[in-house]
This record gives structure tokens, C-alpha cells and sequence, in this order.
């Protein structure tokens, strides 16, 4: 079974404009097919590659352009300074869960099948989903169903939770199915507990968190030129990143300099974001939500 497939592998490669002699970052190393396409095209540059999961650090690859490090990528910047690494060519992010995090039914990443629901992208993290459905309040529950999952009856949701687990534990899908599936819309089960499981990822893993602190970093570290190519699976994460490039902030507000003119970090390489071709999500029907942008440092 294949680790896993790397989404817009060809348009994200091209994106980043390799230089022979640059010194290039895979945010998310994965299975370690954009690390593999990204070698191929160095000389004596050099890649680090990020990734919190400790099954991924058995995808290594044998090349000595590569130093692959067992970190989350929010810790981008200390770890290139201990490898005395100032400045970047290019970065390269394919946020969300890998397939293998999926296929593997003990991760608790999927809405099939009836194992125990987990959801850490780092196992050795201590917060994971059975702690919230344990110990979250009513609040905390609603606002990360709200804020996460976008789900119009985010405190009904909650509620049910609370209500359920005065006499029964929430450790599979089938037990959650039991405690909200009737707040499911007929037909899209599934997308109502993805949207679940998202908003659960999310809060357990930082995930917004640790993205805010990656595009302010790589902001830091590029050079002028520098590329940067994020690939997001939910508005939440595009959401972020378009603001981020037009404007250097996460509202998208508009900044200006004492003389008028626009604060910005980037240019923006893609004015809209590249979604994968048919023929791709036909063969990967996970690449169906990737929103890829392009963005080059001034």
C-alpha cells in the first residue's frame, strides 16, 4: 500500500522554481514523494524536511542533499538556525492528514470502519480525541465545532456529547454516530462526521496554530525571490494563506506604509489558487479538496 500520494506534484515542484545550489524546506515530509521530485533537481543544495510523525521517518530517503527531522514544522526556524540555516530558497506545505494516517485504522483519522478514535498527528502528543469527548465543557465543545467545523448547530452538537457521555463513553464512530448522528443530514453522513473529525484534528493537533507560525516564518527566512507553495484541503487553512500573501496578516486587512503605499510580504505567483485536474482526483480521489497558491517573497 502506498504511504501516500503526493497532491499536485508536478505544478508544486514547478511552483517553487528550484535553484540547483538552494536551500529548499519540505514542511511536511510525508511519504516523501515532493522530497524525492525536489532532490532530483539539486546539485549541492540542500533539503530539510519536517514531519511529526514518527511512522513517516521510515520513508527516509538515501541522498546526502537531505536532512529529515522528526518535528512539527511550527518549530521551522530553531531547528535551521542549529543547522546553521539564516535564509531559505523556497518551501514547499502539503497540509492535512496523509493517506497513511487514514488506511491505518489504529491512527483513528477515519470516519470507516469502528476503531478508537485518536486523531493525533503526533503520537506521543498527550491531548487526543478522548480527552475532549471526556473533559471538554459545553463551551469548549461548541466553539470548536463553530470555529472548526463551521457547523451551524455547533452547541446542539455539544450538548448531545455532554448529555451522552453521563452514561457512555465516545471512543469509535459508531459511538459517536449514536451520540449526534441524528444532526446529520440524510444522505451526508459522511461529510457531517468528516466535518466532525476535522474540527477535532484541528483543535488536538494546533493545526491553525501551527500554520499561522509557519507562514510567518517562512516569511522570515526566504530570500527575496524565495518561493513558497502551500496545498490546503479546507477553507479554514486557504483562508489563512490568501490573506496571509495579499496582505501579510491573517484578517486580510490591507496595511500601508507612512507614504500609502501597500505593506506587502509577497507577490502572488497564482492570483487564484490550482485545484488538481480531473484526471488526478480520478486516480487520488483525496486530491478532490486541495487548493494549491504560489507566492514569491519581494
Amino acid at each position: 500500500m502506498t504511504y501516500h500520494d503526493p497532491v499536485l506534484l508536478h505544478e508544486s515542484i514547478e511552483g517553487l522554481a528550484i535553484k540547483p545550489g538552494g536551500v529548499y524546506v519540505d514542511a511536511t515530509f510525508g511519504g516523501g514523494g515532493h522530497s524525492k521530485e525536489i532532490i532530483k533537481k539539486l546539485k549541492k543544495g540542500r533539503l530539510f524536511a519536517f514531519d511529526q510523525d514518527e511512522d513517516a521517518m521510515k520513508n527516509s530517503l538515501d541522498s546526502p542533499c537531505i536532512t529529515l527531522i522528526h518535528a512539527n514544522f511550527r518549530f521551522l526556524k530553531n531547528f535551521l538556525k542549529y543547522y546553521n540555516i539564516d535564509s531559505i530558497d523556497g518551501i514547499l506545505a502539503d497540509l492535512g492528514i496523509s493517506s497513511h494516517q487514514i488506511d491505518e485504522q489504529e491512527r483513528g483519522f477515519s470516519i470507516r470502519g469502528d476503531a478508537e478514535i485518536d486523531l493525533r498527528m503526533n503520537k506521543e502528543a498527550r491531548l487526543n480525541a478522548q480527552m475532549i469527548f471526556e473533559t471538554y465543557s459545553l463551551d469548549e465543545l461548541s466553539r470548536i465545532f463553530f470555529e472548526y467545523a463551521e457547523l451551524k448547530q455547533a452547541r446542539k452538537i455539544a450538548n448531545a456529547i455532554v448529555l451522552f457521555r453521563e452514561g457512555k463513553k465516545i471512543k469509535s464512530m459508531s459511538d459517536l454516530n449514536e451520540a449526534v448522528g441524528m444532526f446529520a443530514e440524510r444522505g451526508k453522513e459522511n461529510k457531517f462526521f468528516a466535518k466532525i473529525l476535522q474540527a477535532l484534528r484541528i483543535e488536538i493537533n494546533q493545526e491553525l496554530e501551527a500554520l499561522k507560525e509557519l507562514l510567518f516564518q517562512a516569511a522570515e527566512m526566504l530570500n527575496t525571490n524565495g518561493r513558497m507553495v502551500i496545498i490546503s484541503y479546507h477553507s479554514l487553512e486557504d483562508r489563512l494563506v490568501k490573506n496571509f500573501i495579499k496582505t501579510g496578516n491573517f484578517e486580510g486587512e490591507v496595511r500601508k506604509d507612512f507614504y500609502g503605499n501597500k505593506k506587502n510580504l509577497f507577490r502572488e505567483v497564482t492570483r487564484k489558487p490550482m485545484v488538481p485536474e480531473d484526471a488526478e482526483i480520478e486516480k487520488n480521489n483525496r486530491a478532490r479538496s486541495a487548493k494549491m497558491r504560489i507566492a514569491e517573497k519581494i
